[in-house]
């Protein structure tokens, strides 16, 4: 297998954009392992040699969206002096807008992702998921966009929490063994339900170091195997009657499971 080549993408922003772009190009060199780290926010020296420093070690290929052109320019003299091959996505293209316009550009980072609707809607969503992790406040399961419903560890919370900063409201209900899901569960519109399954072994992994975290006894009945296997399929036989969307989380991204929910849900 060849070895995975590394991209560091440094950003006075998010870096948001600037990644989908990498990723779509990336896209033509599908046989070429490649990790992308996205370091955000970058404003000042300090941050570009800590990032530099980290990307000489790994021989990556920098590539940066910084608007102030000074900072733009210590990046490029930088790479150049340790070696490293680098891409300025921005500049040029600032420039040539500066020349069609007449004017300068403002050189303010982050202008594209400011304070509009879109991200109040946002606050909002993440407010509300945080507010609904975990079975709380059942009482408000219908003002959910989105409701995620799995065993312990099927990722629920982070899944939450990503579709929370896409804009969606997102309740999740942890199913526990001997005890009845809430009732509330069953008064809601059911299209919005996303039951989360996983691989037993997987499950197993996860609980057995969470156990080991906590310090506690890892061979307990939450980590063992059997009992994992025998919860699995009680809640995918559950989630059969009750016709909710299935979502196997088993070896995903949560970026791909979080997709595949508003697939399933008919949102995308």
């Amino acid at each position: 297998m060849a070895d995975i080549q590394h991209i560091f993408l440094l950003s006075d922003a998010t870096g948001e954009t600037a990644e989908k772009t990498v990723m779509a190009a990336l896209t033509q060199f599908r046989d070429h392992p490649t990790r992308v780290q996205r370091i955000s926010n970058v404003r000042n020296k300090n941050q570009v040699y800590e990032a530099l420093d980290d990307a000489l070690k790994q021989q990556a290929l920098v590539v940066y969206t910084i608007v102030n052109r000074e900072l733009a320019q210590m990046i490029h003299d930088e790479c150049d002096a340790l070696g490293l091959p680098s891409i300025d996505l921005i500049t040029p293209l600032l420039m040539r807008l500066s020349e069609f316009f007449g004017v300068s550009p403002k050189e303010m980072p982050g202008l594209l992702h400011g304070v509009n609707e879109g991200y109040f809607h946002r606050i909002d969503a993440v407010e509300f998921t945080v507010k609904h992790d975990d079975g709380q406040e059942l009482r408000n399961l219908h003002k959910a966009d989105i409701v995620l419903v799995g065993v312990s560890r099927t990722s629920k919370t982070p899944l939450s929490i990503y579709l929370a900063h896409k804009g969606w409201k997102v309740a999740n209900v942890p199913l526990v063994p001997g005890i009845d899901p809430p009732k509330e569960l069953f008064e809601i519109d059911q299209k919005r339900i996303a039951a989360l399954l996983i691989d037993p072994q997987r499950l197993l992994e996860l609980r057995a170091s969470r156990l080991r975290n906590l310090g506690q006894d890892a061979r307990s009945a939450y980590a063992d195997y059997e009992s994992i296997e025998q919860e699995i399929a009680t809640a995918r036989r559950f989630f059969r009657r009750r016709r909710w969307a299935i979502i196997d989380v088993s070896g995903k991204a949560v970026e791909e499971s979080a997709n595949e929910v508003l697939v399933k849900l008919k949102l995308k």
